[in-house]
């Protein structure tokens, strides 16, 4: 399996899903702003989208969309336990996670990194985040992760959260979530990956 990644990135919730499973996997960098790998070839002939993730598989069969290459290496080491089975309702409570940390966080942090986003709407944007927070301190009370144990949606919320800082997005008033992304960073793997990508944060 390759994963195409950029630090940093929403890839790097794979990367931690990878590095949890224990599953091998070669890894290569993306300059999103040059469209380029590592090696000089045009990204736009791997992911025609232009974006990461992407995991190539050794049939050579691609994926893309980080909610859904998220489940299927889940689903390639089941006992490490990052995603319920499929088929049962837990299955589809992850999916629910994963589904609403794709809509409601990722997308509402894009505008951010765009300097062409007016004030007024990042200011629009932040109000809704907040209430986003709000339901986030609710659902972790009494909980260390998202469904109760350690799962691809806390990969992929985690790597979100963490760009907070850099967009001015201020966490401290959710002590909640702020402690729950400590408390997934402070994982050993997650902590691995992060170093692998040059993360110090």
């Amino acid at each position: 399996m390759k994963l195409y990644y950029a630090p940093g990135a929403c890839s790097l919730a794979p990367h931690i899903a990878l590095s949890e499973a224990q599953i091998p996997a070669d890894f290569v960098k993306v300059d999103l702003k040059a469209h380029k790998t590592e090696n000089g070839v045009d990204y736009y002939t791997i992911n025609p989208k232009g974006s990461v993730p992407l995991i190539e598989l050794d049939n050579g069969e691609r994926l893309t969309e980080v909610a859904v290459i998220l489940q299927y290496i889940a689903d390639q080491k089941t006992g490490a336990g990052l995603a319920p089975p499929v088929g049962t309702f837990e299955r589809y409570r992850l999916q629910e996670w994963l589904t609403f940390v794709s809509s409601e966080m990722h997308k509402q942090y894009s505008p951010f990194f765009n300097p062409a986003t007016p004030d007024a709407y990042k200011e629009m944007v932040k109000k809704k985040l907040d209430e986003r927070f709000a339901y986030l301190t609710k659902q972790l009370k009494g909980r260390d992760y998202l469904m109760g144990n350690f799962s691809v949606a806390d990969a992929y919320l985690f790597t979100i959260l963490r760009w907070s800082p850099s967009v001015g997005i201020q966490l401290e008033p959710w002590p909640a979530v702020t402690e729950y992304v400590a408390r997934v960073k402070a994982r050993p793997k997650v902590s691995e990956t992060m170093k692998a990508e040059g993360l110090a944060n």
